[in-house]
């Protein structure tokens, strides 16, 4: 399952947490935006995870990809690295 996740923490802990978490997961493609690439338990052990570094007035959102959607995307510059690109068996 290939999903981005984006975040905007008020907290400062909460989110250097979050963040030092996700990038146990995936790849930070921005700040607070983050590519993953995760089997069905992952994801199940990541939505629990998270839980405690949100409150109320934070904004934690996922996107979930489809394998069109992931051969279709693709990053302007072309000096980074392609994290999907690399890891995905959908994209040839």
């Amino acid at each position: 399952m290939k999903i981005l996740l984006t975040y905007d923490i008020v907290n400062s802990k909460n989110r250097t947490k979050l963040s030092t978490l996700l990038e146990s997961y995936g790849y930070r493609v921005n700040f607070s935006v983050f590519e993953l690439d995760l089997k069905k338990y992952e994801f199940d052990l990541l939505l629990k995870a998270i839980e405690p570094f949100y409150e109320k007035e934070d904004s934690v959102r996922i996107y979930a990809f489809s394998t069109d959607t992931v051969a279709k995307s693709y990053d302007l510059n072309v000096k980074r690295p392609k994290p999907f690109e690399k890891k995905s068996a959908y994209v040839n």
